[in-house]
């Protein structure tokens, strides 16, 4: 039977009608932001979601994660989940069949809205995920990921589940479970309650489509290096004005796309 795992914390449980191999002895969370996620390697999860403050706040209830093993909804003996591709080439293309059942397994009891609730595939050729993205995802009920392999999925199932195609660079993974991990990390600390201090969420790289400022503490001085005097002063207003001029300087320098494309004063993000 298709195994589902989940991690939970103290919160109240929410009525459902799925079946019950769906909630194995874990049941879900009412009113909780959800992940779940498609892969061949569920014992990779929760990872490095499990520590720092992703991890208390899966511990206490905050957000939910369950992962749905891929494997058990493979073909014949061996469960394969792959074949070779059609058309001919090297290495193999997970199978649509195998996929379908994964995810109609894995979407049961969520929203019909896909705006709401979207299934995410990490790919080389999808979008550039980004702190935008991650807020847009924070906002939703939940989503889905779908972990691939090989030479990639069948691009059937991308056309018959509407799946969004996210890339967190130009480059090139062995799978997709680090680059789902780190898309659930960016999007689950913008969640209520998980970073505590929201002044820290405002001031962060990207914030305002700038890089972050330097940032300096104890000790004083460090191998002959000294923290930079304003930060010292008590003048917070030079201190501000001291953060802002290095933002820029540092995303000009480092980050001439994000200098470029920085929104107007005054004028809102899109």
């Amino acid at each position: 039977m298709p195994t589902q795992t989940r991690s939970h914390g103290r919160k109240s449980i929410a009525a459902t009608a799925a079946p019950r191999e769906l909630m194995t002895d874990l049941p879900e969370l009412a009113g909780v932001w959800q992940a779940r996620v498609v892969t061949l390697f569920p014992q990779s999860f929760p990872g490095v979601l499990g520590e720092s403050l992703a991890g208390k706040a899966l511990a206490d209830g905050l957000w939910q994660l369950a992962t749905i093993d891929l494997r058990a909804f493979g073909s014949g003996k061996h469960r394969n989940v792959d074949d070779t591709p059609a058309g001919g080439g090297a290495g193999m293309v997970m199978r649509a069949d195998v996929l379908g059942a994964a995810l109609d397994h894995a979407m049961r009891g969520t929203p019909d809205d896909r705006g709401n609730w979207p299934i995410l595939y990490p790919s080389p050729r999808g979008r550039r995920f980004d702190q935008a993205a991650a807020k847009r995802l924070a906002a939703c009920t939940g989503v889905t990921l779908l972990c691939g392999r090989f030479e990639g999925i069948d691009e059937r199932v991308i056309e018959e589940y509407g799946i969004d195609e996210i890339s967190l660079g130009d480059f090139v993974l062995t799978g997709g479970e680090i680059a789902a991990q780190a898309i659930l990390d960016a999007s689950v600390r913008l969640l209520p309650g998980v970073l505590g201090n929201t002044e820290s969420l405002a001031e962060e790289s990207f914030s305002a489509g700038l890089l972050e400022h330097p940032q300096y503490t104890r000790p004083q001085t460090w191998r002959g290096r000294d923290i930079p005097p304003v930060l010292l002063s008590g003048n917070h207003a030079e201190i501000e004005k001291w953060r802002a001029e290095q933002s820029q300087r540092i995303t000009r320098q480092r980050r001439p796309d994000l200098w470029v494309a920085r929104p107007e004063p005054g004028k809102p993000r899109g």
